[in-house]
């Protein structure tokens, strides 16, 4: 067994875990069960420590301490979904704790384990028992017994696993939910996959296949693309000799929020970027406060695909023999200048809805919602777009709410305030009533009361077999939800529709808006919206093509 843990070595083990719980990941999602078998944990979490693979694959490293930072900082910005934050918060305790650390033992992993689960509790308001919280307290504790007896980092990997496979199996007797379900929690789970990924590194078993993870290429791969891939234009390459003694941090930053896929390789008298940006000669210019340009590669990825898709040879800068570079003007940074007091950002999924935000008056909308959860750093970046000096965001989705709160202390020069919008049509409601030239503590208010006031049902279908709560589904069945809970299933729409109408929310109603999916028709839209009118007289009643790609209806009544 090996006594120490390096840098270099912990790099590759956090690359092994992100594999292995990308391989792992529709297993995940398939634990969650409630109330319909559509879970995206396994999802979340992969996308999540991918981006802290991604990181940690763009250079050697030496320190275990500077290591387990980069991971908590990619971890950090790359969170999705309630159990993508928890585990960014585990590894960011887990960083503190291996601080100015060249290696770690047993004990130091012992210990950087048991700081991952104190910063988690600490940060989740109402931390319940039976879930990814639990088990990570449980085989924290474990390790530390584990390190008093054997020193060596497998033995404390070894026993951490062991017993949080124990505690994984009490989630379902913990949980009501689970319980009810008969299945483990999926947070729990994939913490276990990744603590196993990292256990596998280090005792040489290969590592898996997954989804998304390989080897990076400094260049973009355009077999692999398509235009809408490509999010920026411009593949930005240059090495700049250093004048002044100063960290890149400023830089690194910078180029982040203008771009993606960034790579900055530093040696003492120089350094190289690597950076996809749809403004390079903004790029150039920053690095200049570093230093003296001395080499520049701009290709532009839109017109090489084309190209590739119509089977010439692309274009590249190596087919030049001598030009004059034009650079691109300067142009402002991603961090807008404030040109009001309030701005909102919204998170939906279809552009239907997309639509309603922006027509009252939303400035920001980020496609998002079930089993589409935008990272912290989507909702950052929308944030930091907005001209106003408070953004007000509305994640629309519960599990969407820990990720928007991250952004708080991560945006600078802007005061973010979150609003627990669980749906679509409280985050309506909200809007609705924000008063642009209003008091933030009355705003924050009066936008928190309207929200209560909204009653939300929505109309999906069963994608397996199941049983919960007493009803038995059958896959294909129409699930009536009301306020996230069961209401009922039916094989017949148009007679769910009928039961979900004549329910007290509906028939107490004065306003209620019928939303519409993609994959309803407009002939079946109007039967809905015949159903309601007959059923509820007194209520005013729209009809909305929503265009989300998950729910067939989406109903709100205030």
């Amino acid at each position: 067994m090996l006594d120490t843990i390096d840098g270099a070595l912990l790099a590759r083990m956090l690359i092994h875990a992100s594999a292995s719980i990308n391989a792992q990941k529709q297993q995940i999602n398939e634990l969650n069960v409630f109330p319909v078998p559509d879970g995206d944990t396994g999802t979340n979490m992969g996308l999540t420590i991918s981006t802290a693979a991604a990181e940690l694959r763009k250079k050697s490293w030496s320190s275990v301490s500077d290591v387990a930072a980069a991971n908590a900082s990619a971890l950090l910005r790359g969170a999705r979904g309630n159990s993508g934050v928890i585990l960014s918060l585990l590894f960011r305790g887990f960083s503190k704790a291996v601080k100015e650390k060249d290696a770690i033992d047993g004990r130091d992993l012992a210990i950087a384990l048991d700081y991952g689960v104190a910063a988690a509790y600490k940060a989740v308001m109402r931390p319940a028992e039976g879930t990814i919280l639990t088990v990570s307290r449980l085989a924290a504790a474990q390790a530390a017994a584990a390190a008093r007896e054997d020193n060596h980092p497998q033995a404390v990997l070894e026993a951490a696993i062991k017993e949080g496979h124990i505690a994984l199996s009490n989630t379902v007797e913990q949980n009501p939910v689970l319980k009810k379900a008969g299945v483990v929690d999926a947070g729990g789970k994939g913490f276990l996959v990744i603590l196993q990924g990292m256990l596998d590194e280090l005792t040489g078993v290969p590592m898996p296949d997954a989804e998304g993870e390989g080897e990076e290429d400094h260049g973009a791969d355009f077999a692999t693309l398509t235009d809408e891939d490509i999010t920026f234009t411009f593949d930005t390459v240059f090495i700049v000799r250093k004048t002044v003694d100063k960290p890149l941090d400023g830089l690194r930053t910078y180029l982040n929020s203008i771009g993606d896929s960034l790579v900055i390789g530093e040696d003492d008298d120089a350094f190289k970027v690597h950076v996809h940006t749809d403004i390079p000669g903004a790029a150039l210019t920053e690095a200049q406060k570093y230093g003296t340009l001395e080499l520049a590669k701009i290709e532009n990825m839109r017109t090489q695909y084309e190209d590739m898709a119509a089977g010439r040879k692309p274009q590249s800068t190596d087919d030049l023999d001598m030009k004059d570079a034009a650079m691109e003007a300067p142009q402002a940074p991603a961090v807008a200048e404030p040109e009001k007091k309030y701005g909102v950002v919204a998170v939906c999924a279809g552009e239907g809805l997309a639509s309603v935000f922006r027509d009252l008056g939303a400035d920001g909308v980020i496609s998002g919602g079930q089993t589409m959860n935008p990272s912290t750093d989507d909702i950052l970046k929308e944030i930091n777009r907005t001209p106003a000096e408070i953004v007000f965001v509305l994640p629309n989705n519960g599990n969407i709410i820990m990720a928007a709160q991250q952004c708080v202390p991560l945006a600078e020069g802007k005061q973010v305030v979150v609003l627990p919008t669980k749906t679509v049509p409280q985050g309506i409601a909200a809007l609705l009533v924000l008063e642009p030239e209003g008091e933030l503590e009355d705003n924050q208010q009066a936008m928190t009361e309207a929200l209560g006031r909204v009653s939300t049902s929505e109309i999906t279908y069963a994608a397996r077999d199941s049983d919960f709560d007493g009803f038995a589904i059958s896959q294909g069945d129409y699930l009536a939800l009301a306020e996230h809970k069961l209401f009922g299933t039916d094989q017949n729409l148009d007679a769910l529709l009928d039961r979900l109408a004549h329910a007290e929310p509906q028939q107490n109603a004065e306003f209620i808006s019928i939303f519409y999916g993609e994959d309803v028709s407009e002939e079946d839209a109007g039967k809905a919206l015949e159903i309601f009118q007959a059923a509820c007289p007194n209520a005013e009643i729209n009809l909305l093509s929503g265009g989300q790609p998950v729910y067939y209806y989406l109903i709100s009544a205030e």
